[in-house]
């Protein structure tokens, strides 16, 4: 459980132990042991920083959009056809779903055999026209674009009630699993709870109800402002911070400051103030990392009209600098080689 007095370990100590860390919000326990790393300036990789070359064969390149299933929405130009050029965001359904839309949801349980129809949505932002770009290069603007995007695709699923959760996510980087290099994100929303929701939902719960109704990620966030060694940016309306047992080198948490549970209540102003700290914290990375490869998400309650006035959305960062091994997929342990104050202070330090 999340303690507002226990003595938290000083970033500053000359010799480090390997170190044992509890999540906050699920109680699984990272491994913190630099003497298994570089030193955090040390992950920043020449290979990485070279933008994907233009190819005319691209699918999301303006052009070619017969290449693709048809768009579900469009930000383009007043006047353009649909599934011509003109665009300057644009959402496809995936031309490879792993969830389908069609049908009905059909539970099935054979005594050990547990099974139902792959039903959901599978949908790809994306996310500009500019093949060679990425969110640390597009200006604000377009940011904000992708946020509403997010928001509108959001909005839209939730009103199926065969869908009970609707993930928002980005692959960057063909290590961190980006089949097309392509500027884009991708949106599935499936029929049942995915199990990483479930142990942050029960997580939150437990503490709300401990607490006689504080949300732990409201704590999280007042504790770590006042501890600061974590702080990698703020603003009035967000904090990013690196979680306490991080699980992987600079990972990053990004929390709005206003207690909501669901990103589908995001309004016009605060999803400004989202895309500036979301494209803030991914230029940092790209200029002092070199342009990692990098998972990111966005956690929300899910979408099935259940009372989660205990849980607090967030978005979660994860640059792909470190592999799991056998330990950590035979444990569930991760194995982190940069301690969270340090990479914190590195990222800090901003872009410039």
């Amino acid at each position: 459980m999340f303690s507002t007095t226990s003595r938290l370990p000083s970033a500053g100590d000359k010799e480090r132990m390997p170190e044992l860390r509890k999540d906050y919000v699920t109680n699984g326990w990272v491994v913190i042991s630099t003497e298994r790393g570089a030193r955090p300036i040390d992950f920043k990789k020449p290979d990485f920083c070279a933008p994907p070359a233009a190819s005319p064969d691209c699918p999301f390149c303006t052009g070619n959009e017969k290449k693709t299933p048809k768009e579900i929405i469009a930000y383009r130009t007043a006047g353009t056809e649909l599934n011509s050029p003109g665009w300057w965001v644009r959402v496809v359904p995936n031309k490879f779903p792993a969830l389908k839309v069609e049908g009905d949801v059909n539970h099935q349980v054979n005594h050990l055999f547990t099974c139902m129809n792959g039903i959901g949505a599978h949908e790809v932002v994306i996310e500009t026209p500019d093949h060679c770009s990425s969110i640390a290069t597009l200006p604000d603007g377009q940011v904000q674009e992708i946020v509403n995007a997010y928001k509108d695709r959001y909005n839209d699923l939730a009103r199926d009630r065969r869908l009970k959760y609707i993930l928002i996510f980005k692959n960057h980087g063909k290590e961190a699993g980006a089949s097309l290099l392509h500027p884009h994100s991708q949106i599935i929303a499936t029929p049942i709870i995915p199990r990483r929701i479930m142990d942050e939902l029960e997580g939150a719960r437990n503490y709300w109800y401990s607490t006689g109704g504080n949300c732990i990620f409201d704590d999280i966030i007042k504790r770590e402002l006042e501890d600061k060694e974590r702080i990698v940016y703020e603003t009035d309306a967000f904090v990013a911070l690196c979680p306490y047992a991080a699980r992987f080198p600079f990972e990053v948490w990004v929390l709005p400051k206003n207690h909501d549970p669901i990103f589908e209540d995001v309004g016009d102003e605060e999803r400004e103030k989202f895309a500036h700290i979301l494209k803030w914290v991914l230029k940092t990375m790209y200029n002092r990392l070199g342009n990692p490869p990098y998972n990111y998400y966005i956690h929300t309650a899910p979408s099935d009209r259940n009372d989660y006035r205990f849980y607090h959305w967030h978005l979660e960062i994860m640059p792909r600098l470190s592999q799991a091994a056998g330990f950590e997929r035979g444990t569930g342990f991760y194995i982190n080689s940069v301690t969270p104050e340090d990479a914190a202070r590195l990222l800090r330090m901003g872009p410039e």
